[in-house]
């Protein structure tokens, strides 16, 4: 006797997937097994991102600080040396947002520094 495919556990398995796959071209959306393989790839995309996303941002801190602290006549590595001197601790992301929405609070830090 042959194995029946059209169980009720089999079809709420395919929808749940083709249902993540929503938004993409073609098959991919509608057949069940490549879109089974895009989802697959999709988390593996999201996973290798989430972490790539926090080296992004450290990058654009580190960017934005330097830019601010050249125009007081200083480098980025010698600020963040001072701050480890003088104890300052503030972290990239802080000081970054700092640098951009108050400039005159950043001033200080880096008057601090020099």
């Amino acid at each position: 006797m042959p194995r029946a495919n059209s169980t009720v556990p089999r079809h709420r398995r395919h929808r749940k997937i083709v249902k993540l796959a929503k938004g993409y071209y073609g098959t991919r959306k509608t057949n069940f097994r490549s879109a089974k393989d895009a989802v697959q790839k999709g988390w593996q995309y999201a996973y290798r991102d989430r972490r790539t996303n926090k080296r992004n941002f450290r990058k654009l801190w580190i960017i934005r600080i330097n830019a601010a602290v050249r125009q007081h006549g200083l480098s980025y590595s010698k600020f963040i040396s001072g701050l480890k001197e003088k104890n300052i601790e503030l972290n990239r992301k802080t000081l970054a947002y700092m640098a951009v929405n108050d400039p005159s609070g950043f001033a200080e830090i880096v008057n601090s520094v020099k």
